[in-house]
């Protein structure tokens, strides 16, 4: 059972954050962003405030994972899983994180998934077309041959097919036009495990 009530200031101030996060872009704050927020210089003083809250009843930490924070009563939140942003499905372009979310949880479990809307025509061989949204399952693994959301060279995320080759990594598009990506500074930020098209109205 669930005790709001007994929170200090702070302790409410930080669940709201938590909670703000995860409405926001669907995983909660790392202990680091939880400190700049709030100007806690030590991460032994944010984990303090952490336990206090699992203790509470609040919250539910995953141990050895640097962003399972995840609210008591998350189901509560606002419904649909996050629209984090646009993924390129041609060149490599800046993300960014926005607030909109859509509500496909009929469709998808929301937890550990997010929505991308996809510009460009690199995968549209996969029947992946500009304009698309694919609903990606949060992990840091891929199989050779998956269809994955990766981060490349730190900066830029793009939608490819995976594959290991070696000492690096190469990004494979699915249009016979478009050459592949090769780098060795590759993080996968999830797996595609559905693609929802929107369609024009018919007049």
């Amino acid at each position: 059972m669930t005790d709001q009530a007994k929170l200090t200031k702070r302790q409410r101030e930080i669940y709201e954050f938590i909670a703000d996060k995860i409405r926001a872009r669907g995983y909660g704050p790392t202990v680091r962003e939880i400190g700049s927020a709030f100007e806690i210089k030590s991460p032994n003083g944010v984990m303090c405030h952490l336990q206090a809250l699992v203790k509470k009843g609040l919250i539910i930490r995953e141990p050895n994972m640097s962003r399972a924070i995840s609210i008591v009563n998350q189901r509560e939140l606002d419904p649909g899983i996050p629209l984090a942003g646009t993924i390129a499905a041609g060149f490599p372009i800046e993300t960014y994180e926005q607030s909109e979310r859509i509500d496909f949880s009929d469709m998808f479990a929301r937890e550990g998934h997010f929505a991308l809307k996809v510009r460009g025509q690199s995968m549209i061989e996969d029947h992946i077309d500009d304009g698309d949204f694919v609903i990606v399952r949060r992990q840091e693994t891929a199989r050779d041959g998956q269809t994955v959301v990766a981060l490349v060279d730190g900066a830029e995320t793009t939608l490819k097919r995976f594959y290991r080759e070696g000492s690096h990594f190469r990004l494979e598009p699915r249009n016979a036009s478009m050459q592949p990506i090769i780098s060795n500074d590759v993080k996968v930020l999830g797996v595609v495990v559905g693609v929802i098209r929107q369609m024009e109205p018919v007049a």
